[in-house]
C-alpha cells in the first residue's frame, strides 16, 4: 500500500504531503480545484501518466514483491521519486530507473483502471479465473491443464522440426548429389593416414638404388683389376695383405648394400609416382591425409542424415498425429469441465451485479483454434450486448463485479493498489450507492484511490481528502468527521449548503 505521497511545484500546487491508510481513499472537491492534477501526479510515479511536478515521491509498504537489481526483498519499503528539470528522472530506492522499467515493475502490484482498459476481460484471464474455480471442485483439472500445456509445447517442437525437414527436403537432391561427389573424390584415392610418408621413403630408396647400380656398373671394371696392385707390392717385397683386407671390406659393404637395395621390388615406379601425386593433391586441399579422411567421414555422416530424412519425416508425422490426437482429447476434456462449472463463475459475478443494479449477464464459451490454454474463448454480454457496446457506467460496474468475484476466490491478491478512473461519474444516486458497497468489499484486498463525484462513495471512504483552490493555489487535506459532513453536504446541494443536505450527509456517514 501507499503510505506517503509528496508533491512539490506542480501547476497550481506548491507543496503537498499526504499519508494514507489501507482501504478506500477518496478525493473530492469543486470543479477545477486540482483533483485530476493530484491523481495524475500519483499515477506518474507508477509510470502510467506524464509527470507534471518538479518533484514527487511515494512510499510503498507491505508489497510482496522482490527485485534483486534494486536490492528489494519481499515486504521491503519501496520509495519511488521523480525529479523534473530539463528532463524527467525516476529513482527506485535511490537508484535511477527508466520509465519503461518502472512501469514494468509497478504493474506487478498496481493497476490503473480506465475506460480503455479491457484487460480484465481478456479471454485468457477469464479462462484462468474459471480454471481456478474448476480446480476447486475437480482435483484432476489442474493436472489436465499442465499436461495440456506440455503436449502443446511438444506439438510445437515437433512441427518446428518437421518444418525444418520440409525445407531441407526441397534441397535434398542437390545436397545428396554434391555430398556423394565430395565423398567419391576421396574414396577413389582411398588414402591411408601414413601412406604419403611411406611412399616418399620408397621413392627415395628407388632413387638410391638406381644411383647405386649406375655407380656399381661404373666401378666394376676397376674392382676386377685391384689384385694387380697386391701383386705389384709383393714383387717388391712389400706385403699386400693390408690392401687385400681393405678391398675385401669394400666388397663386403658393397655386397651388403646391393642385397638391401635388391629387396626393394617395385614393379611399376610410375604407379608409385602417380599415387604420390594423388595424395599430394589431397594434402594440398585438406592439410593432411588424416584431415581428408575425417572430411570424408563427415560427409558420409551427412549423406546418411540426408538419406534418413524421409524416414525422420515419416516418424515426425506419426508423432505429430499422435500428439495432436492426445492434445485434442485433453482440450475437449478441459473444455467440458469448464462448461460444467461455468455457472459458478457466472453466479458469483451476478451476485455482485445485483448490488450494482445490473442484470441479464451471459457468459459464453465458444471454440477457438487450439493453443496452450485449450480451445475455449470466454465472452461477456449484458442484455446480449457485447462489452464494446456497453456504456461507460455499465462497463465500470461489470468490471468491478468481476474484480470482486475474482478476489473472493483468489485470496492471495492481498496488498495490491488500484487507481479508478471516473468510477461514479454520471451515475444515479442508487447506482453510486451500489458501487460504494462493492468498493468497500474490494478495499479489503486492495488499497483503492479514486476521485468521487457522488456523496455515496465519499461517505464510505476509509480516508476522505478534499482538494481546494484559494487565490489560484491548490491544496489537499484529510477531513475529519465534521469536515466530511460539510464536504458531502456541499456535494449534495452545491455551494448553498442546506440543513437537509447536512442531515443526509450524516445519514450517509452513519
Amino acid at each position: 500500500m501507499i503510505s506517503r505521497f509528496y508533491l512539490k511545484d506542480c501547476l497550481t500546487f506548491n507543496e503537498v504531503e499526504l499519508e494514507f491508510k489501507k482501504g478506500l481513499i477518496v478525493f473530492t472537491g469543486a470543479s477545477g480545484a486540482g483533483k485530476s492534477v493530484l491523481m495524475n501526479s500519483i499515477l506518474s510515479l507508477f509510470a502510467v501518466a506524464n509527470p507534471l511536478a518538479k518533484i514527487s515521491e511515494v512510499t510503498i509498504e507491505n508489497i510482496q514483491i522482490a527485485k534483486e537489481d534494486y536490492d528489494i526483498d519481499f515486504g521491503d519499503e519501496i520509495v519511488i521519486k521523480q525529479f523534473t528539470n530539463t528532463k524527467t528522472r525516476f529513482f527506485l530506492n535511490n537508484q535511477t530507473i527508466s520509465k519503461k522499467n518502472l512501469k514494468n515493475f509497478t504493474s506487478k502490484f498496481a493497476r490503473y483502471l480506465h475506460l480503455k482498459d479491457t484487460t480484465d476481460f481478456d479471454s485468457n484471464k477469464l479462462v484462468g479465473f474459471l480454471d481456478f474455480i474448476v480446480a476447486l471442485h475437480n482435483k484432476q483439472h489442474q493436472e489436465n491443464l499442465q499436461e495440456l500445456k506440455h503436449q502443446y509445447q511438444t506439438l510445437q517442437e515437433l512441427k518446428t522440426k518437421l518444418k525444418q525437414i520440409l525445407t531441407q527436403e526441397q534441397q535434398i537432391e542437390d545436397l545428396v548429389s554434391y555430398t556423394k561427389f565430395e565423398i567419391d573424390k576421396i574414396a577413389k584415392i582411398d588414402p591411408k593416414p601414413n601412406e604419403y610418408d611411406e611412399l616418399k621413403d620408397i621413392k627415395d630408396q628407388i632413387s638410391k638404388k638406381e644411383k647405386f647400380e649406375a655407380k656399381l656398373e661404373e666401378i666394376t671394371p676397376i674392382l676386377s683389376q685391384l689384385y694387380k696392385i697386391s701383386d705389384l707390392l709383393n714383387q717388391f717385397g712389400i706385403s699386400g695383405d693390408f690392401f687385400d683386407d681393405a678391398v675385401a671390406q669394400v666388397e663386403q659393404q658393397l655386397t651388403s648394400l646391393h642385397t638391401e637395395l635388391k629387396n626393394i621390388d617395385i614393379d611399376d615406379i610410375e604407379q608409385v609416382l602417380t599415387r604420390i601425386e594423388q595424395l599430394s593433391g589431397l594434402i594440398k586441399r585438406f592439410g593432411s591425409l588424416q584431415e581428408a579422411i575425417e572430411y570424408r567421414n563427415k560427409k558420409e555422416q551427412e549423406l546418411q542424415k540426408y538419406e534418413n530424412i524421409y524416414f525422420e519425416k515419416s516418424i515426425l508425422q506419426k508423432n505429430i498425429k499422435k500428439t495432436q490426437q492426445k492434445l485434442d482429447e485433453l482440450a475437449n476434456l478441459v473444455s467440458q469441465n469448464r462448461k460444467q462449472y461455468l455457472y459458478l463463475m457466472e453466479d458469483e459475478i451476478k451476485k455482485y451485479l445485483k448490488y450494482l443494479y445490473l442484470d441479464n449477464l451471459t457468459i459464453t464459451i465458444k471454440p477457438k483454434q487450439l493453443d496452450s490454454t485449450g480451445i475455449d474463448v470466454i465472452s461477456f454480454f449484458l442484455h446480449q450486448t457485447p462489452l464494446e457496446s456497453l456504456s461507460s457506467g455499465e462497463f465500470n460496474r461489470l468490471r468491478l463485479a468481476l474484480l470482486v468475484a475474482r478476489g473472493s476466490y483468489e485470496l492471495d491478491q492481498q496488498g495490491g493498489i488500484l487507481f479508478l478512473d471516473e468510477i461514479d461519474a454520471n451515475l444515479s444516486g442508487k447506482e453510486s450507492q451500489s458501487i460504494a458497497k462493492i468498493l468497500i468489499k474490494l478495499s479489503k484486498q486492495y488499497q483503492i484511490f479514486c476521485i468521487s463525484h457522488q456523496p455515496q462513495l465519499s461517505s464510505v471512504a476509509t480516508q476522505h481528502f478534499v482538494v481546494e483552490k484559494n487565490q489560484g493555489i491548490s491544496s489537499a487535506r484529510l477531513l475529519n468527521k465534521q469536515e466530511r459532513i460539510e464536504e458531502i453536504a456541499r456535494m449534495i446541494s452545491a455551494e448553498d449548503i442546506t440543513q437537509e443536505a447536512k442531515d443526509f450527509a450524516k445519514q450517509l456517514l452513519n
